[in-house]
C-alpha cells in the first residue's frame, strides 16, 4: 500500500484536489468527503493506466507542513 499526499482546494462550487507525486491526476467534488472519494478513485485509475502502458509507477515523495507567520 502506498500514501500519496493529496491537496485539497476549496473552490466556489465545492472542492478540488490533486497530487504533487502524480501530475496530471486531479478530482473535483462538491464536499470534501466527496472531492476525497474521487480522488482515491482518480489515483487508482492513474496507476492502473502507468501500469497497463509499462510506466513506472511514481514512489511518494510529497510531504506537507505548517508555517506560523506573524501578522504583519
Amino acid at each position: 500500500m502506498s500514501r500519496y499526499l493529496i491537496v485539497l482546494e476549496k473552490t466556489g462550487t465545492g472542492y478540488s484536489a490533486y497530487s504533487p507525486d502524480l501530475p496530471g491526476c486531479v478530482a473535483t467534488g462538491g464536499t470534501r468527503t466527496e472531492v476525497e472519494s474521487n480522488m482515491l478513485e482518480a489515483i487508482r485509475m492513474h496507476l492502473e493506466g502507468l501500469k497497463s502502458r509499462g510506466q513506472d509507477i511514481p514512489e511518494p515523495r510529497s510531504e506537507s507542513s505548517w508555517i506560523e507567520v506573524p501578522a504583519v
